[in-house]
């Protein structure tokens, strides 16, 4: 049915900061990759439905490892991030080879995805009340024009290993009002700093409210994106042309800005694990492992 959610997974991103295709970097002894964490915690939440975006010429590996795996408990969709689909009027620059962004991403899914939708990330493990959350959003939704954002405590979303992005909330009566990308933000104890040039730091509190791109949105959105696109390139396109992001928070702002939507804030405990550095690998493994002793996930998930 064309009404029932679609988790949409973003797996096009190349990965550069680790190195290699991450999302297909295993995080348990049984083989199992962070995908399939968020692939479980997503079924025993109710979705039947999956689109993964993806870069076309991953697509046979993908299949391999992850797709055709997943079409025992999902319909499977495969939507491609490519770097000509663009407005008309407009080609790729000389020289870009970087993806386009992840609201660029998400609109790809245009005509494949038919219903309202979660978007995440393919390397971000999110946590199971993440998803029960959004997939009650989404089921209990009728509006077009409301969107949701579950939103995750700074201190639960830094690593050791380096700097990390963040969209940076602001909110007002249960609603998102405002995020703030902060593109180069470092864990300081139980806190966190951020620098724009890499000379001034600026404290954070680490019960700051930050986006992980974990959003719930109508199906309206794909047009909505689409039809800010073209602004965004004529506005970036003349100032870094191989290496502008048309990032989701950025559309959402904009529909905010011009009160074209609200989007709920929908709160989460729970601690996010990523590999953003080769070297995050030994913490996502142990807390794998800590989560299976404790009997929050079977040994072996889809066997269960």
């Amino acid at each position: 049915m064309n009404d029932q959610p679609t988790l949409v997974i973003m797996a096009a991103g190349m990965g550069s900061r680790f190195g290699g295709l991450k999302q297909i970097t295993p995080v348990d002894p049984e083989g199992h990759f962070i995908i399939d964490f968020s692939l479980y915690d997503a079924y025993r939440a109710g979705f039947r439905r999956v689109a993964f975006i993806i870069k076309r010429e991953l697509e046979a590996e993908f299949r391999e490892k992850i797709g055709t795996r997943m079409e025992r408990f999902f319909h499977v969709d495969y939507v491609y991030q490519e770097l000509t689909r663009l407005p008309e009027g407009f080609s790729v620059p000389d020289g870009r080879v970087k993806p386009w962004g992840t609201a660029h991403a998400v609109a790809c899914c245009r005509g494949v995805v038919k219903g309202p939708m979660a978007v995440i990330n393919a390397d971000d493990y999110y946590g199971p009340s993440a998803f029960s959350t959004i997939y009650k959003f989404l089921t209990d939704n009728p509006r077009g024009d409301r969107y949701a954002m579950v939103g995750y405590q700074l201190r639960n979303t830094v690593t050791e290993h380096g700097s990390v992005a963040r969209g940076v909330c602001q909110e007002k009566d249960g609603f998102l009002t405002g995020v703030v990308e902060r593109t180069k933000i470092f864990k300081r104890g139980d806190d966190a700093v951020y620098t724009e040039d890499g000379e001034t730091f600026v404290p954070l509190s680490g019960g700051t409210v930050v986006s992980m791109n974990f959003w719930g949105f109508p199906n309206r959105i794909l047009d909505v994106i689409w039809q800010r696109f073209p602004a965004f390139l004529q506005e970036n396109l003349p100032k870094n042309a191989e290496k502008c992001e048309f990032y989701l928070p950025f559309v959402v702002n904009c529909e905010l800005q011009e009160q074209a939507a609200s989007v709920r804030m929908l709160h989460c405990d729970e601690t996010w694990y990523g590999v953003t550095y080769q070297e995050d690998l030994a913490s996502v493994r142990t807390a794998i492992a800590e989560k299976k002793a404790a009997g929050q996930y079977p040994q072996h998930l889809w066997q269960a």
